[in-house]
């Protein structure tokens, strides 16, 4: 009783995953079938927005407009699954970030071997520090217009690598 209640619930639950997990190929293949108007097209979908982010209502509107169909649960599935930020609305690197294709394995042995030349301590975190090893900022154009200092200029590239909190370090994953 309470225990089919339960199973119940789950089951549909996983079913209402299955589905959300079958749209991103099928909404990566659409924009993909637009070529570089399927993603042009997003930036005023966003930009159209104060936050420049969209709840589940929102991209279902802007979505339709670009010839993608998403029902309201799908929409809001959509939303749920893709805010990595915890946010409930997606902004569009996460939007962008969840249309990406996986990276096949010649580029992901690339980019390790690139992270480990980078991660001078072998501790599986790029730091500053690490950049001092193989990254000379003191010939940035900002530097030598003493504009910024080598430091900001190291701290500066690991931001664009780095999480949204940029603590100046950078895991590996």
């Amino acid at each position: 009783t309470s225990e089919a209640t339960v199973h119940s619930l789950e089951a549909a639950v996983r079913r209402k995953d299955e589905l959300i997990g079958q749209l991103q190929p099928r909404l990566r293949a659409q924009c993909l079938s637009r070529r570089a108007l399927g993603i042009q097209g997003l930036g005023p979908l966003f930009n159209c927005t104060p936050c420049r982010s969209l709840d589940s209502g929102e991209l279902q509107r802007g979505l339709a407009e670009l010839g993608l169909v998403l029902d309201a649960a799908e929409a809001e599935g959509v939303c749920r699954r893709w805010d990595r930020d915890g946010s409930g609305t997606l902004d569009l690197d996460e939007f962008l970030r969840a249309l990406r294709p996986p990276m096949s394995q010649a580029r992901e042995a690339v980019i390790a071997a690139a992270f480990a030349k980078l991660d001078r301590s072998g501790d599986g975190v790029v730091t500053v520090d690490d950049l001092r090893g193989v990254y000379r900022g003191c010939a940035h154009p900002k530097v030598r217009s003493g504009e910024w200092t080598e430091e900001e200029v190291l701290r500066r590239f690991l931001d664009n690598f780095d999480s949204s909190e940029k603590d100046g370090s950078r895991a590996a994953k």
